[in-house]
């Protein structure tokens, strides 16, 4: 069987992290956090003084910058001239500066043909906000997950996390390169007061039925 790639796209704190690894895990297949490269690149730029509101500016750097894409324990990340940011990439200050830099579309072009790449260890769970549409279109297994507002907003709360997401769904979606929009032929799930494992068992279920 060649490689698939299972795309798991959706609004903020819709729980594409925590179902992509739940689903990664059950069908052994390598898990990839597309949300974790641009928030990398967001870090690159806060590190190196980069304004991340100059498109120009973030792309010379994105162009320039020494990567190399990891796989270990079955988790893809991306390593900036050998080191991979983890704690650093979660602060507030970078979750600010992701969608400045996720606008770019020469950011975008070079995060797609990157996280395309990612095939070559095998097969993918990629989570992200346009891994359906623009990233993989052509895979058959597509994934929309979203929540209401009160609830996603409840969610980043519990992780300690004060966000704007209805000001950040509108950005991304209204983003002229490579919006997020529900995949064609995506299914499409509402998880508003549903758990991870029932909302993972909807996809797994899918994904069993079309193997």
């Amino acid at each position: 069987m060649k490689n698939i790639v299972i795309a798991i796209d959706g609004t903020s704190a819709s729980g594409k992290s925590t179902n992509s690894k739940i689903i990664a895990r059950e069908l052994g297949f390598v898990y990839v956090d597309t949300g974790a490269m641009y928030r990398t690149l967001a870090w690159y730029c806060l590190k190196n003084k980069v304004d991340v509101h100059d498109p120009k500016a973030v792309a010379t750097l994105c162009r320039k910058w020494k990567t190399t894409l990891e796989c270990v324990e079955n988790h893809v990340r991306l390593a900036v001239a050998g080191y991979v940011p983890e704690k650093e990439i979660r602060t507030a200050e970078v979750s600010a500066a992701v969608p400045h830099i996720a606008a770019v579309p020469k950011v975008r072009d070079w995060m797609k043909a990157k996280q395309r790449e990612c095939i070559r260890f095998g097969s993918l769970v990629m989570e992200g906000r346009d891994i359906g549409t623009n990233v993989f279109p052509e895979t058959d297994f597509k994934f929309y997950l979203d929540a209401n507002l009160d609830e996603r907003s409840k969610r980043r709360e519990a992780e300690g996390v004060v966000e704007n997401l209805a000001a950040r769904d509108q950005r991304d979606s209204q983003r002229a390169s490579a919006p997020l929009m529900v995949a064609l032929g995506a299914m499409v799930i509402n998880n508003s007061g549903m758990t991870a494992e029932q909302t993972s068992g909807i996809i797994l279920a899918e994904v069993k039925k079309r193997l």
